[in-house]
C-alpha cells in the first residue's frame, strides 16, 4: 500500500463513500461504472488492474457484488473501519428510500395516482429485466457449453419448477466437473471486462500494485471482523427460531439467510427465487407486487436486492398479527435486510486476506462461470413471470407430473400493459434510452392513462 501526504484520511474517504452511495442508481452494472470512475479515473487511488481483479473475486461471492466491492476497496484503503463505512454508505439510502416507500406503498397503494403510477413502473421492469437476460447472456454464453446449461436451467424452473439453490449448486457442480476434466468450454472467465475507456496502471496508483495473500495486523483484524458479523448475523436467526418458532419473523430470518448464502448471479437471479417462495409458498404479497417492489429498488439508490426489504415488510405487514401491522412491517423489512447484508461482510472480511488463491482457482473459477450461465436462464424465467403478471390478468398452472406450468389466459390481456411494455421495449432495445428516462417515462404514461380511465 502506498503512504504519503495525498493518502487520504477516513473522514475524507467517508465522503467519497457518501457521494458514490447517493450516485448508486442503475443496478450494479451502472453502481460499478460510478466507482470505477470516482475511484479509478477521478481520485486515482486504485488502478483498472486491481479494480478488476477486485471485482472478479467480489463474484465469487454470495451477494451483490456491487456492494461487496466497495466494502473490499474500503477495506483495503482503510482497514475494518473503512469497509464498514463504504459497505454500509452503499445500502443506507437504499435502506431508507425502500421504508419510506413501503409505507407509502401499505398507507396509499390503492389509491388511484399511487396506484397508476406502479402500473406505468411494471412495464419498464419488464422491460429492464429483459435487458439484464440480454447484457449476462452476451457475457456468459461463449461457447455451447455454457448455452447448455443456461437452456437446461430455464427448462428446470420454468416447466418443472426447480428450487433456485438446486440449479445453483448442479451448474457449479457441472462447472468444477469440466474445469477438473480439462474440457476446453468450462475454463473460467465469466468475470467482467474492462470498465472505463481509458487503462490506469495499478503502479501508478494510490494503492499501488497488489502483493498476494496479506499477512499480519491486517488479515488478523480481517478474521475477527468476520467473526463479528457471522455472530452479527446468526444471533437474531436464532433468537427468532428459539422466541418466535412458526412465526413470521422467523420465516423472515431463515428464508433471506438461506438467500444470503445463495445469491449468486445478482438480484434478477435471486428474484426468481423469491417468487416461488415469498409469492407461491408463503404467500407475503401477489405477483404484482413483487413486480411494485422492484420499481422500487430500480428507482431507489442502492443495490437491487433491496427489494428484499420490500418483500420482509410486506410479509410481517400482513401475517405478523400485530394491531400496529405498520411497525410490524417496518421490523421485518429491517430483519429481511440484516440478515441479507451482515453476511456480505462476513465473506468479504473473511475471504479478503486469501483473494489471491481464491482468483487462481481454476476450478472455482469454472464453477463461477458455469453458474453465471445458469443465471441467464433462470433471469430468463423470471422474464416470462414478469411478463404473464404484466399483461394478462389471469394465470392458469397447467400440471402434469413433475411438469407444472403455469400460463397466461389468453382472452384476459390487459391491453393497456401490453402497450405499454412494448414502448417501454423500445425504448431499452431500439431507443437505448437509460434507465432512469425509461422508469421516469413509464411512471408518468401510467399516470395519464389513469387520467383518461384506461389505467
Amino acid at each position: 500500500m502506498s503512504t504519503g501526504k495525498d493518502y487520504p484520511t477516513l473522514a475524507e474517504a467517508t465522503k467519497v463513500w457518501a457521494r458514490i452511495a447517493a450516485l448508486s442508481f442503475g443496478g450494479p452494472a451502472g453502481q460499478i461504472a460510478v466507482m470505477h470512475r470516482i475511484l479509478v479515473e477521478e481520485k486515482r487511488w486504485i488502478g483498472d488492474g486491481r479494480f478488476l481483479h477486485a471485482l472478479n473475486f467480489c463474484m465469487l461471492l454470495p451477494g451483490p457484488e456491487a456492494q461487496q466491492l466497495a466494502t473490499y476497496i474500503g477495506w483495503l484503503m482503510h482497514g475494518v473501519r473503512g469497509a464498514l463505512i463504504a459497505g454500509l454508505l452503499f445500502i443506507l439510502p437504499g435502506v431508507v428510500a425502500i421504508m419510506v416507500l413501503s409505507w407509502v406503498y401499505a398507507i396509499w397503494g390503492e389509491v388511484g395516482m399511487v396506484s397508476a403510477l406502479f402500473f406505468g413502473l411494471k412495464a419498464a421492469v419488464l422491460a429492464i429485466v429483459l435487458q439484464a437476460v440480454v447484457r449476462v447472456g452476451k457475457r456468459a454464453l461463449k461457447n455451447r457449453a455454457m448455452q447448455a446449461i443456461a437452456a437446461a436451467s430455464f427448462l428446470a424452473i420454468f416447466a418443472f419448477g426447480a428450487p433456485f439453490p438446486l440449479i445453483v449448486a448442479v451448474a457449479a457442480l457441472i462447472g468444477w466437473a469440466g474445469a477438473k476434466a480439462g474440457i476446453a468450454g468450462f475454463k473460467g472467465g465469466g468475470g467482467h471486462g474492462a470498465v472505463g475507456k481509458t487503462h490506469f496502471d495499478d503502479a501508478a496508483s494510490l494503492l499501488g500494485e497488489e502483493h498476494g495473500d496479506l499477512t499480519g495486523t491486517k488479515r488478523s483484524g480481517a478474521f475477527r471482523a468476520g467473526a463479528a458479523a457471522l455472530v452479527l448475523w446468526l444471533v437474531p436467526v436464532a433468537a427468532m427460531l428459539l422466541f418466535a418458532p412458526g412465526s413470521v419473523f422467523a420465516d423472515i430470518a431463515t428464508f433471506f439467510s438461506k438467500l444470503a448464502v445463495l445469491t449468486f448471479g445478482g438480484a434478477y437471479a435471486v428474484l426468481a427465487w423469491v417468487a416461488q417462495e415469498a409469492v407461491g409458498t408463503y404467500g407475503w404479497l401477489a405477483p404484482g407486487e413483487m413486480l411494485d417492489g422492484l420499481g422500487m429498488a430500480e428507482t431507489t439508490p442502492g443495490p437491487l436486492i433491496m427489494v428484499l426489504q420490500f418483500v420482509g415488510f410486506m410479509g410481517a405487514l400482513r401475517e405478523a398479527g400485530w394491531a400496529a401491522p405498520l411497525i410490524a412491517g417496518s421490523l421485518g423489512g429491517l430483519l429481511a435486510t440484516w440478515v441479507t447484508f451482515a453476511p456480505c461482510f462476513a465473506w468479504i472480511f473473511l475471504g479478503a486476506p486469501f483473494m489471491e488463491r481464491l482468483r487462481a482457482n481454476q476450478e472455482l473459477s469454472a464453477a463461477l462461470t458455469a453458474v453465471t450461465a445458469a443465471v441467464v436462464g433462470v433471469i430468463l424465467n423470471l422474464a416470462l413471470w414478469f411478463a404473464v403478471h404484466v399483461i394478462w390478468r389471469e394465470v392458469v398452472r397447467l400440471e402434469a407430473g413433475a411438469l407444472s406450468l403455469e400460463l397466461p389466459v389468453l382472452a384476459s390481456v390487459d391491453w393497456a400493459a401490453a402497450a405499454l411494455s412494448v414502448i417501454a421495449l423500445l425504448a431499452v432495445f431500439r431507443a437505448k434510452l437509460g434507465m432512469a428516462t425509461v422508469l421516469a417515462g413509464a411512471g408518468v404514461l401510467g399516470l395519464a392513462l389513469h387520467l383518461v380511465g384506461l389505467a
